[in-house]
């Protein structure tokens, strides 16, 4: 008797998908770089501090989910590591709430400011930081993830299928979900 072998099904292929986020949003990048690698004296309560504000938010957003805390804004982030030292991306949903969660006296970011100061008048050049604010309008923003690859803004805010928005970028630049 003769057995036939099983035929395989291919892998079923990951849809390809684009943002969920509707509306303006901020991204904001944070840096620091090390100038005395030899002080970490200096630059560790730098380089700790972000971690910290990161978990905050998260646990902020989270409670906010639940319904258990104001909205700070804050959707998500990435931390990168270059050449220059720790790089932060991070999506806010307004530049109004990104100020206002860095004013906060009672929150993490404000006292960490304040010792950097310090180093800074201290020790000039020891260790910087650096940051960009780009506010981005609703249809200044174009997304697209293919075959399984979901980062960036789709990690953070979550993703719909692509044809919800356009089926090039040129039509998804702009569109809002269910518009189509």
């Amino acid at each position: 008797m003769s057995v036939s072998p099983a035929r395989s099904q291919p892998p079923a292929r990951p849809p390809t998908l684009t943002h969920a986020h509707d509306g303006d949003l901020v991204v904001f990048h944070i840096g620091m770089t090390i100038r005395k690698p030899h002080r970490p004296d200096l630059w560790g309560p730098v380089f700790l501090a972000m971690p910290a504000m990161l978990a905050e938010l998260e646990k902020n957003r989270a409670a906010h989910e639940r319904g258990e805390a104001e909205d700070l804004g804050f959707l998500g982030a990435y931390t990168l590591i270059g050449a220059s030292g720790p790089w932060v991306v991070q999506y806010w949903k307004s530049t109004e709430q990104l100020y206002a969660y860095a004013a906060m006296s009672d929150r993490v970011h404000l006292p960490a400011w304040r010792r950097f100061n310090q180093v800074k008048r201290k020790h000039p050049g020891a260790v910087g930081i650096w940051h960009e604010t780009y506010a981005v309008p609703a249809q200044g923003i174009e997304t697209l993830y293919g075959n399984g690859g979901v980062i960036g803004l789709g990690k953070v805010a979550g993703t719909v299928p692509v044809r919800q928005r356009g089926r090039r970028a040129r039509e998804r630049l702009g569109s809002s979900v269910g518009r189509r």
